[in-house]
């Protein structure tokens, strides 16, 4: 074992083949493609982050304009009709307003989560099988990498889609103006990484739960003879939206703490849940208003992601095999 050698992901070796022969599930396959490795071979594959990247594209720019109301819903806690009055009155000049950031944000989210999770994945048990504790902490490290990488962008995000905010920062550059007008710590602490610690924990659980149980749910669809992208897809979903509800605290607390601009209106982390836990009228019901939407936009974005990712890696699975 100790003396094995590194091996790539996306070559079958005669271990994966004469596994698959025993278990012909289209989920497993996919795991033995993304998995295995042949000696001699780096473990480190760009395709993974490549993959990702597209995938996490593709699934944002379809799903932004729920995002947007969503979004609305957190700040205002307002109902999904008064959202999309706020929407409908700005105009269709604002309603792309603020995309380029999480479209940025998002593709790269995509690459580091998805890439860094397969290599951590790889470090951990470079044989293989892997368990749930390896899949649990290698999408925790890599939530981890995520969260200090892309926070700033939510930031900036966070600031441009606050209908509050518009006249004050009518662009991206306006805010970045601002932030870069402070300090070294307050760029940090009140600029770029403004609600930092609830983003991590946020980051770093959310991956966590959906590489832990991603596989398993899909595996376990394919074993029913559906079609390959049926069990990408409701696997995708199914995570995305419990993890999301399960988090969803987090993600109000985030947007509203990020919202926040200037030395002069920066409550603290515990000021912050506070005043949250205040404007909900102290209600768990009212921290969770906008549910229904958050369910929507979590279903269809991680469905999206999972599917897109999954037919991606088979696409180039079978182009590799036509090669050799």
């Amino acid at each position: 074992m100790g003396a094995a050698k590194p091996r790539s992901f996306f070559h079958l070796n005669q271990l994966a083949s004469s596994m698959a022969e025993q278990n012909h599930s289209p989920g497993k396959e996919l795991q033995h493609w993304t998995r295995a490795e042949v000696p001699g071979k780096k473990s480190w594959h760009s395709q993974a982050y490549t993959l990702g990247a597209i995938s996490n594209f593709m699934s944002t720019f379809l799903t932004f304009p729920i995002y947007k109301v969503v979004f609305r819903q957190q700040i205002h806690a307002v109902a999904v009709s008064e959202a999309l009055r706020q929407l409908w009155h700005e105009g269709p000049k604002y309603f792309y307003r603020g995309i380029y950031p999480p479209l940025l944000s998002k593709t790269l989210q995509g690459t580091l989560l998805f890439g860094t999770y397969d290599s951590l994945l790889c470090s951990l048990s470079p044989d293989g099988p892997h368990s749930l504790g390896h899949r649990w902490a290698a999408g925790l490290m890599s939530g981890v990498v995520e969260a200090v990488a892309l926070s700033p962008f939510e930031r900036v995000q966070n600031v441009l889609q606050d209908g509050r905010k518009q006249a004050r920062f009518p662009s991206t550059f306006s805010i970045l103006k601002e932030f870069n007008s402070y300090g070294l710590w307050g760029r940090l602490s009140l600029g770029y990484y403004r609600g930092f610690w609830p983003v991590l924990l946020r980051n770093s659980l959310g991956s966590a739960l959906y590489f832990s149980f991603k596989d398993p749910i899909q595996d376990g669809l394919a074993e029913q003879g559906l079609p390959n992208w049926v069990p990408a897809l409701v696997s995708g979903s199914v995570n995305g939206t419990i993890t999301c509800l399960v988090l969803y605290p987090l993600i109000v607390l985030v947007a509203n703490m990020q919202s926040h601009i200037g030395w002069q209106s920066m409550p603290s982390l515990r000021a912050s849940i506070q005043n949250v836990w205040d404007t909900r009228g102290r209600k768990v019901s009212l921290i969770y208003r906008g549910g229904s939407l958050v369910i929507l936009r979590s279903s269809v974005t991680w469905g999206l992601t999972t599917a897109i990712h999954d037919f991606l890696l088979r696409r180039s699975h079978s182009r590799k095999e036509l090669k050799d």
